[in-house]
């Protein structure tokens, strides 16, 4: 059913979407031989299917879009065509999509050159604009990205709100500067809320958040789909219902088909590999029964805390994963990939215990401890490490920041970060 708009009532329901970034290219997942590269490759686009059959069920009476639908200089001509063709189906159910670009897709080829349907409307560059819909007595008012580093304050721009009607300001910003996203056509809360609007369809963050700010709700939905460790949890976007010029609820619409977690294992009272691998099982058991659903996993685990087993899992992190793979495989039906091992654990014994053995260990914790200090040490070390990175190649080397170091010559903080391990690791031989 329609909403009761359409019928000469008040309520209007749209969806509100953001930063889909389709067939955003992975990187570095080709480097595990288990890893489901067709899901993950895919699954932007899937969650975006799933985003318009939400529409097309629930007979929505518009959907915002509001930027970073593309993924940047990525050429692929077939990405469009994929879009358009969701379009379509929106087309043929009845409902309109207001489109706003943001900095990836200013840069995007397909931006400029393909044709969309009719039911689609894309937001100007240059100047805010506003889209009107009499029957709905909405207002959508907003600004393209021209350029991918629009760094000026575009909400000043937006014009003023069209009285007794209900007002979406739509708009691609950094908000306030948050700082794991470009600072692109930042903004604050007041001045989005000093506009009087009553609601603001937010993009680039790719967090869900919602604030009221006196008369306005303000939201970024978050992206569509995760893409990688960051980007952790439910994925999705915003159904937003309204009476009149009132907005009645903003509720999350899930539309992801797979999910990145982080888990943290606790290994403390490990006293060896072979447990630590055993208490990672358990946790990976319960993370299936506390998950809702049935989508996949795909899950980074860290070893924590201060553990009797931490000298066995220096350096172990290949064949750990390895084990937990297993473990993996034996807790779930295939719902669970282990996306890699973060051995961060640390010694039981510190390192006064140490100090106090008078033997060969102690010794060399003592030599260690100023190591970071003696530039013939360091120098001597460099050598050595260079003639097993020498036969890396380039990209490998720029990827991993400790090897940019050691070709650089800036072994103090590898030597004082690996010392704690190295010791607990040869305590445990000796």
């Amino acid at each position: 059913m329609r909403s009761s708009n359409k019928l000469g009532g008040d309520t209007v329901r749209f969806i509100h979407a953001a930063d889909i970034h389709l067939d955003s290219p992975l990187v570095g997942l080709a480097a595990y031989q288990d890893a489901p590269v067709e899901t993950l490759r895919t699954a932007t686009r899937d969650a975006f299917d799933n985003l318009v059959g939400e529409a097309i069920a629930e007979q929505v009476d518009f959907m915002v879009i509001a930027g970073d639908l593309y993924d940047g200089g990525w050429k692929d001509f077939n990405t469009g065509i994929f879009f358009v063709a969701q379009m379509g189906r929106l087309k043929a159910a009845g409902i309109p999509v207001y489109l706003l670009l943001g900095n990836h897709d200013a840069e995007s080829e397909m931006t400029k050159r393909l044709a969309l349907p009719d039911n689609v409307h894309r937001f100007p560059v240059g100047k805010a604009a506003t889209f009107r819909l009499p029957e709905l007595r909405v207002a959508l008012h907003g600004r393209s990205f021209k350029e991918a580093a629009t760094t000026e304050n575009l909400a000043l721009t937006y014009p003023d709100p069209v009285p007794g009607w209900l007002n979406i300001g739509v708009l691609h910003t950094a908000l306030e500067g948050n700082s794991a996203h470009a600072n692109y056509a930042p903004c604050s809360i007041a001045e989005l809320a000093a506009r009087g609007y009553q609601y603001w369809a937010l993009g680039h963050v790719h967090e869900h958040r919602v604030w009221q700010e006196g008369a306005s709700t303000i939201a970024f939905p978050g992206n569509l789909q995760g893409r990688h460790i960051r980007e952790t949890g439910p994925r999705g976007a915003l159904m937003v219902a309204t009476d009149g010029a009132e907005i009645v609820s903003v509720e999350r619409l899930h539309v992801d088909v797979l999910r990145w977690h982080a888990l943290e294992v606790d290994v403390a009272q490990a006293l060896d590999l072979e447990e630590a691998v055993r208490m990672a099982g358990r946790r990976l058991a319960a993370l299936i029964e506390e998950t809702e659903g049935d989508l996949p996993l795909i899950v980074r685990v860290r070893l924590t805390g201060a553990t009797p087993a931490h000298g066995q899992l220096f350096g172990l992190e290949a064949q750990l994963r390895a084990e937990i793979v297993a473990q993996a495989a034996s807790v779930s039906t295939g719902r669970l990939w282990i996306e890699k091992i973060k051995v961060e654990t640390t010694p039981h014994d510190p390192a006064a215990q140490v100090a106090q053995r008078s033997d060969a260990v102690a010794d060399l914790q003592a030599h260690l401890a100023q190591a970071d200090a003696d530039p013939e040490f360091l120098k001597s070390l460099q050598d050595d490490l260079l003639q097993l990175i020498g036969k890396l190649p380039l990209e490998v080397i720029n990827a991993v920041p400790q090897l940019r170091e050691i070709r650089e010559g800036r072994l103090e903080a590898l030597v004082r970060d690996t010392t704690p391990s190295l010791i607990a690791h040869v305590a445990r031989a000796a």
